[in-house]
């Protein structure tokens, strides 16, 4: 005995991302990859994948399908949401980088700091430090990540003294 589809669901039965996303899931459960396209898609909003791949591209090489199923699996996690355009699908993120970013420290207070903000705060304090002093003692794995301003006006603080805002991935 067949069951038989309605018309208006026999959509669904050819792309399986048409069915309601899951919930959104943590920032902090994203792959490195995952969260380089998000970081990627976040300061221009809606792109393809080969437009999302172009701007990768020069620091992080990757193939068409790579990128392609890295946003089919974005968009499984309900992270992205995505509409057909043309033979192409258009990506969009489903929560911005600066919510992402305060759901991601949320979770880290919670998890590793028992919900204390002096106890995160004591850490970071000590981490900078020590960040710092691996950078001027010469240290070359920390030394080409650590302290890039992302702005004229953080390179102006960065330059003056002041300390700037890191450059790097959401997390």
């Amino acid at each position: 005995m067949t069951q038989e589809v309605p018309m208006e669901n026999a959509e669904a039965l050819h792309d399986p991302i048409s069915k309601p996303p899951a919930p959104r899931r943590s920032v902090l459960d994203l792959a490195p990859l995952e969260l380089d396209c998000m970081n990627t898609l976040w300061p221009i909003g809606e792109a393809t994948v080969r437009e999302i791949r172009e701007r990768l591209s020069p620091r992080r090489a990757r193939a068409y399908t790579t990128i392609m199923t890295i946003m089919d699996r974005l968009a499984r996690k309900g992270i992205v949401e995505r509409k057909k355009t043309g033979r192409a699908y258009t990506y969009r993120p489903r929560l911005s980088a600066e919510e992402a970013r305060t759901h991601a420290l949320a979770q880290v207070l919670e998890n590793f700091f028992g919900g204390s903000k002096d106890a995160l705060v004591a850490h970071l304090d000590g981490a900078i430090d020590e960040a710092l002093s691996l950078v001027q003692n010469g240290a070359p794995e920390v030394s080409a990540t650590v302290a890039r301003p992302t702005s004229p006006e953080a390179s102006a603080d960065a330059n003056s003294g002041a300390r700037g805002h890191l450059d790097g991935p959401v997390v």
